[in-house]
């Protein structure tokens, strides 16, 4: 069966660049071309993910996705501000592209530098796959894992943590599991996620087993806390991650005992607060308090003590008061 192409419908066209066929069409994937070509329709009018994700019904990750990708193709541009594709995951991020060059063989480190780098060609990325058996499997193994054919953004992002970041591929893969197992298999907490492992020094598969079972005891801790404080469901902030780990993992503090640190702190301000959570917290940690009881009997025994401050400071305050009364009534007695 043969095809043509039916004319009637080309009273209207639009200018297609022809790097985007010639080095693009085979790498770019659907979401991505239906981007570009919806953006090239619009004739040069400016743009946000919001709105070409609205227009095309298309996820918000994903749209994100393939206009980071067209960027660093060279085909979009920005104004210079914070993009959408950033705010959600990647605050004070730079996101890292790999060098494209033949990358040397680096062995792992505890410490790797995190910095930007010039931006991947597909061209590139085409040629990693082909000589590398490793990187080849990698991107096998991630679409096997997120069941949808991986972005070149995303693909990107896993040669940059084997390549640049250090980590071996089984390394990769268990980070793609986990990603998945938590709903953040996209390409901004991936590459986060890569260079913070990096960073750590998790280049084994015992490391990063490790490594697993600590953040998914923290995701459950985190569902713990959120139903002991009353919190609305959500994802907690990195901040607020930091707390609940030094809370559960450092401090090794009950859910119950922060859930009285919760307590006192709604009573002095009337709201939920991280901060000063943590404040109590810290002082308990230090007077090895370990208990909601030996917690309420230290509440006692400041109150107490407050108290005879405060008493002790009003009676001298009145007993100098009469004291000088009494001076007054002397002095008054004697004149008469």
């Amino acid at each position: 069966m043969t095809y043509t192409v039916a004319f009637q419908n080309w009273n209207s066209v639009f200018a297609v660049p022809a790097a985007l066929v010639d080095e693009h069409i085979k790498l770019a994937g659907a979401a991505q071309l239906k981007v570009i070509l919806w953006v090239l329709r619009q004739g040069g009018q400016p743009f946000t993910a919001e709105s070409v994700s609205k227009a095309l019904h298309l996820r918000k990750e994903d749209t994100e996705d393939a206009i980071q990708y067209w960027v660093e193709a060279g085909f979009f541009s920005s104004d210079g501000s914070e993009s959408e594709t950033q705010a959600s995951d990647t605050k004070g991020i730079s996101p890292f592209v790999p060098e494209p060059e033949e990358p040397a063989k680096k062995e792992p480190s505890a410490s790797l530098p995190v910095r930007r780098k010039p931006k991947p060609t597909g061209i590139y990325l085409s040629e990693r796959i082909t000589q590398s058996e490793e990187i080849a499997f990698l991107m096998q193994e991630a679409q096997r894992i997120l069941g949808r054919t991986i972005s070149p953004a995303l693909s990107g992002t896993l040669v940059a943590a084997h390549d640049d970041y250090g980590l071996p591929v089984e390394v990769i893969v268990m980070l793609l599991m986990y990603a998945k197992e938590i709903g953040k298999c996209h390409t901004h907490y991936i590459d986060a996620a890569a260079r913070g492992w990096s960073e750590e020094g998790i280049f084994t598969h015992d490391l990063a087993e490790q490594k697993i079972r600590q953040l998914s005891e923290l995701t459950r801790t985190w569902h713990k806390i959120e139903t002991a404080l009353g919190m609305t469901h959500r994802a907690p902030s990195s901040k607020e991650e930091q707390y609940v780990r030094r809370w559960t993992m450092e401090w090794r503090f009950s859910v119950e005992m922060i859930r009285e640190a919760y307590d006192r702190c709604a009573d002095a301000t009337g709201k939920l607060s991280f901060g000063y959570m943590n404040k109590i917290l810290e002082r308990w940690q230090k007077n090895n308090i370990r208990t909601v009881e030996d917690a309420r009997e230290e509440a006692k025994k400041r109150s107490a003590k407050k108290a005879s401050q405060a008493a002790g400071e009003r009676t001298y305050d009145i007993d100098a008061f009469d004291a000088m009364d009494f001076t007054n009534e002397i002095r008054q007695n004697g004149k008469e």
